[in-house]
């Protein structure tokens, strides 16, 4: 059985991989492509704040539906459904003539990119309490993989045409559904056979769903916390690499690809260990600390090799996702976790809506230069500060005193 379940993460790593390539390949060219469609730098910022808007909006709307179906119909059919609308999207942007058309294609990505939360579901489906984290981090190195691969190869692609990465982004994702279809086993057997709960369709009744499970709805609002200072980062990587140190898409795929490499030996040697020397509360909390450091340093960052140099601390953060993420999986039942893991997708997409327009808007206000009052670090400042409060919630959650409840609806 330990054989079986390890060969299962070794599939979901490798389609999660396959799909970071293909949205990774993306991050260098898409300012650029948003600026060769609208012919206006004045507002290319904001329109590219609009177009990350819209991808996590689709993925807020689509979150929750595809994690009641996977718990009806199986993890699967609902992962390979998921790759080839990820494929055709990409494909329509190649092909779009105008940033409309861009718009749709891209929320026709963000709902495909809804399937993360099944993803996750699918992780908890074939994990013990023991090896929960671990695998956990698996998945966390699998996006930290596609990120050093998926940039770097898009800035190069980029130099030659902009919509080449979008080319490699459909051919990435059409490979994972063929991968899909011929080796992912279904891990999903325990299924729901009455109809699925209207309720559990509607993104803004996600707290409802997840109020259900006892200690659930703090650490889901810890996760939203980190969730969102991480959408202020990376929406605004590409813009301050390039307002700030004039790099272009060569450079900023260069900069993501450094944090990919520093990711993965966090994500997959140090997760198991630290978790035993220290547990999972101190983890959580010293992540989080060691992610505040990280992002002022980088607000700090005057040159490129200081942002460089700030690189290690904010990395170090990610031993924290998957300690929080197996904590948040360990109080809900096998039979629920498509529709807990697709609401907490949800919730998660939602601060992918709020993020990018509120960090570009920052960003625009006082990061460009023409900015009246410059301060140049302004969006990772800020992602720094909400870090402070998911700190300040996770630590009060996990020193309060406990009330007596009951506990069998988290029981297997």
């Amino acid at each position: 059985m330990s054989t079986r379940r390890q060969a299962a993460v070794s599939f979901i790593f490798v389609t999660l991989l396959i799909d970071m390539l293909g949205l990774g390949v993306l991050i260098p060219v898409m300012p650029q492509m948003v600026a060769s469609l609208t012919h206006d730098p004045a507002t290319a910022s904001q329109s590219f704040g609009v177009l990350i808007g819209l991808y996590s909006l689709a993925q807020l709307l689509a979150s929750p539906i595809l994690g009641a179906l996977s718990d009806r119909y199986g993890r699967k059919p609902v992962l390979l459904g998921s790759a080839l609308l990820a494929s055709f999207s990409y494909a329509l942007a190649v092909f779009s003539p105008s940033l409309i058309w861009l718009f749709v294609a891209r929320f026709l990505g963000g709902a495909a990119a809804a399937s993360a939360g099944v993803a996750n579901a699918y992780i908890a489906d074939i994990s013990t309490p023991e090896t929960r984290a671990r695998n956990f981090g698996m998945v966390g190195a699998a996006f930290s993989l596609g990120i050093i691969i998926g940039p770097a190869l898009g800035g190069l692609l980029g130099q030659h045409d902009i919509r080449l990465p979008y080319i490699f982004a459909a051919g990435f994702a059409f490979l994972n559904f063929l991968y899909g279809l011929l080796v992912l086993p279904e891990s999903h057997h325990r299924r729901s056979n009455g109809p699925i709960a209207l309720q559990n369709l509607i993104p803004l009744r996600s707290l409802g769903v997840i109020g259900k499970y006892p200690g659930l709805t703090g650490l889901a609002w810890v996760n939203v916390l980190t969730a969102l200072a991480l959408q202020f980062m990376t929406s605004t990587w590409v813009l301050h690499g390039a307002a700030r140190y004039g790099w272009g898409p060569g450079e900023s795929g260069l900069a993501l690809t450094v944090a990919g490499v520093l990711g993965i030996p966090v994500q997959t040697l140090l997760v198991s260990p630290v978790l035993k020397r220290f547990g999972t509360v101190r983890t959580v909390q010293v992540a989080l600390v060691l992610g505040i450091v990280g992002y002022v340093l980088y607000g700090l960052s005057s040159l490129p090799w200081m942002f460089f140099a700030s690189m290690p601390l904010s990395v170090l953060m990610g031993v924290g996702g998957p300690a929080l993420q197996a904590q948040l999986a360990s109080k809900v039942p096998p039979e629920a976790q498509g529709v807990v893991q697709g609401n907490m997708g949800g919730l998660n997409s939602l601060t992918g809506v709020v993020g990018p327009l509120m960090s570009t808007a920052l960003f625009s206000h006082y990061a460009t230069p023409s900015a009246q009052t410059s301060i140049p670090g302004i969006a990772f400042f800020s992602a720094a500060l909400l870090l402070v409060f998911s700190w300040m919630l996770y630590s009060w959650l996990v020193t309060r005193p406990q009330p007596a409840r009951q506990e069998q609806t988290s029981s297997t």
